[in-house]
């Protein structure tokens, strides 16, 4: 490793800092809402037509809409049905969801997958008092509403399509919220008619938040909480934007139609989708999970649309992230796992060399069902691919390394006369056959390629539900996760949750990687040498802590390949050039030419 190898390696960590710390979206730190924006989405004072009288309510409820024939309602009408308030718990192969009366919302989400160590599975919505698909007819809230589901049960098992239908009455005006189930499908379909009434604008919200269904450690660390993610996300038809309200501000968003809108988590989502994009606002106020400091929070989000109809219909997704899944539905979700910035077209070529590691990972996974192994065999693709690119910048080092004491009389002799001495290294490089630029483009060509490989696999192995709960490898049981092997003993800020392994190997191997290729590199000055060899192993002991598992695994298999690649060409060109030396003479003896 030479100078500008090294250089090449301390500025591919400070892209990825920098990467991590501002994220991959294109907008990443949305400001506050703007008075005018505020006053955008603003509730209107009237919801219905005009109506001559008010008619009675259907249960004890707060303000409900006024029907628009009440004044020729009869007044010997029954007496009025009482709703009590109930729930209904809809179990489907994916996952199991119940729904409340009170403004026929989604209190609870239970998703059928992500399960942790006691078997159970993980519920999404943060706050299941405040619960999802909460709706609002301009001033006029529904979640206030106690709606009638009739004879449903209180339990449904699906076994084939299910609809469950609540219905709200005002005289002669109607409000059905339904929710059809398929029995292994990832989307509810949620229809809503407006009957007697065309409401002017809507706002449709999930107040309760997304819940993360992994354990956050609880400890201060560099770059940890990188790997856990609370995202307002939307595809707005032309891109899907991933938005982090970092300034704890709410979030408005006026960017035109959108086709879908949700929140995403670590390895899950849950979003609202449009059979055809909607002219609407999104808005969305941070919510603090009080349980854990580390947990970056969740967001009450809400879609508004000031359209004028008797319907809203669309599908409430509950997407687990995994990404065959995600690009079957054709929506541009598996965006929502990895995206990049666009101005440097990231958002495509980035996204694909994401989804290759994935597959290629996949692919070796079910020939050798450990995901261990097969990172290893993707690191010696990777370092395969590169090889011939380092061989010839060690060759070049080397061979510039024995012409140092011929470069050292050339600078004394022709000190005075820049030009001259130019032309004389020139002549000399030429002479023997070196190329002084090999040993730059050697060095920071197989950099330059891995930059883009390691930070893919860096958001692959921290962010690929496949990688969950997979069978361990060696003493590791989770490749997704930092190395831990003993909870008891913690280092703040680099060992948070546990005393890890894999880092401690890493540095170690860091540490041999860096002292013997600097060795071959007699041009470099003794001290700054050491203080390199020191310098990459401490820097990288600081990152790889909280890492995933399998990137410091690939990590360490990269730097005992580049050892061995060293020595064995290393012991090649010791070999060839046993009788061959470069004879020059000695500094001091030189003519100095003026």
């Amino acid at each position: 490793m030479n100078k500008n190898t090294l250089f090449g390696t301390i500025l591919v960590v400070a892209i990825m800092v920098a990467w991590f710390g501002f994220g991959l979206s294109g907008k990443q730190a949305p400001a506050a809402a703007t008075p005018a924006a505020t006053e955008a989405i603003a509730p209107q004072s009237e919801t219905l037509a005009p109506a001559a009288a008010p008619a009675p309510v259907a249960a004890p409820v707060a303000a409900a809409p006024v029907a628009a024939d009440s004044a020729n309602a009869d007044s010997t009408a029954a007496p009025v049905k009482v709703i009590e308030p109930r729930t209904i718990v809809v179990e489907t192969e994916k996952f199991i969801m119940t729904l409340s009366n009170k403004g026929a919302k989604v209190q609870s989400v239970v998703a059928k997958v992500l399960p942790d160590s006691t078997g159970a599975f993980p519920e999404l919505i943060q706050d299941t008092t405040l619960g999802a698909l909460n709706l609002k007819l301009g001033a006029f809230d529904l979640g206030a509403v106690l709606f009638d589901a009739g004879e449903v049960p209180e339990k449904i098992v699906v076994e084939s399509d299910t609809t469950v239908q609540f219905v709200f009455t005002e005289g002669a005006s109607q409000v059905i919220r339904s929710y059809s189930f398929t029995k292994d499908g990832v989307a509810v379909r949620q229809v809503n008619k407006f009957i007697g009434f065309q409401p002017r604008g809507y706002e449709l919200a999930m107040d309760g938040g997304l819940k993360e269904t992994e354990v956050i450690p609880t400890g201060r660390s560099v770059g940890g909480n990188s790997y856990y993610f609370s995202e307002i996300i939307y595809n707005n038809t032309k891109n899907v934007e991933r938005e982090m309200n970092k300034d704890g501000g709410v979030l408005e968003n006026e960017t035109g139609r959108v086709s879908w809108a949700g929140l995403r988590r670590k390895y899950i989502a849950m979003t609202m989708q449009f059979d055809t994009p909607v002219a609407a606002s999104i808005s969305a106020t941070p919510m603090k999970v009080l349980e854990n400091d580390a947990d970056p929070g969740t967001y009450k989000l809400s879609l508004r649309d000031e359209i004028r109809s008797d319907s809203l219909a669309y599908s409430l997704m509950v997407l687990p992230l995994e990404w065959n899944q995600l690009e079957a539905l054709d929506k541009g979700y598996e965006k929502v796992i990895v995206s990049g910035w666009r101005w440097c077209g990231a958002d495509v070529w980035f996204v694909f060399i994401c989804k290759i590691l994935l597959k290629l990972l996949n692919l070796f996974y079910s020939i050798i069902p450990n995901y261990g192994i097969a990172i290893i065999i993707v690191t010696f693709i990777v370092r395969g691919i590169t090889t011939p690119f380092t061989v010839k910048q060690m060759k070049s080092t080397s061979a510039m390394s024995k012409l140092k004491p011929q470069l050292d009389e050339i600078n004394v002799k022709y000190r005075s006369d820049p030009q001259k001495k130019q032309a004389a290294i020139m002549e000399l490089y030429q002479k023997n056959g070196v190329n002084p630029l090999a040993s730059c483009t050697g060095g920071c060509l197989p950099m330059i390629f891995q930059m883009p490989i390691f930070m893919g696999l860096f958001f692959v192995l921290g962010r690929a539900i496949e990688l969950r709960g997979q069978p361990a490898f060696l003493w590791i049981s989770d490749l997704s996760r930092s190395d831990v092997v003993f909870s008891g003993f913690s280092i703040p800020f680099i060992m948070p949750a546990g005393l890890a392994l894999l880092p401690i190997i890493m540095v170690i191997t860091t540490y041999f990687q860096t002292k013997v290729t600097m060795g071959g590199n007699a041009g470099m000055d003794p001290a700054q040498a050491k203080m390199m060899t020191w310098m990459m192993p401490a820097m990288m002991f600081l990152f790889s802590a909280v890492m995933p598992s399998g990137l410091v695994l690939y990590w360490i298999v990269s730097n005992i390949w580049s050892i061995a690649q060293y020595k064995i060409i290393r012991r090649d060109q010791n070999g060839s050039s046993s009788n061959k030396t470069v004879k020059g003479k000695k500094v001091q003896d030189a003519e100095i030419v003026k």
